[in-house]
């Protein structure tokens, strides 16, 4: 699957709320003062970074995003083919 059409899968199933946080990106969210609901948010702008389709379990992309502050984070989501659902991997600030 190209990166691109990747992306948007991911982004129409977080902008019709079919996405699920991971324990760890709502455990790294709160760490890093990151508010789910700004990811979610910014998902409509974010860039490509990397498409890794080959991991375990499931494909995933790196992305970057704004926050409504102007900070910028990547983000890793997960593209959950048999429920079509993006999932939340986690969140960080690039040094």
């Amino acid at each position: 699957m190209r990166g691109e059409v990747f992306l948007a899968k991911i982004r129409n199933a977080v902008e019709n709320d079919r996405f699920i946080v991971s324990w760890h990106a709502d455990e790294r969210c709160e760490q890093r003062e990151i508010s789910v609901w700004q990811l979610a948010m910014g998902i409509s702008n974010a860039e490509l970074v990397e498409e890794r389709p080959h991991s375990k379990p499931n494909p995933t992309i790196v992305v970057q995003q704004n926050l409504v502050d102007g900070s910028q984070v990547e983000v890793i989501w997960a593209w959950l083919a048999k429920s079509k659902r993006a999932k939340l991997v986690t969140a960080y600030f690039r040094d």
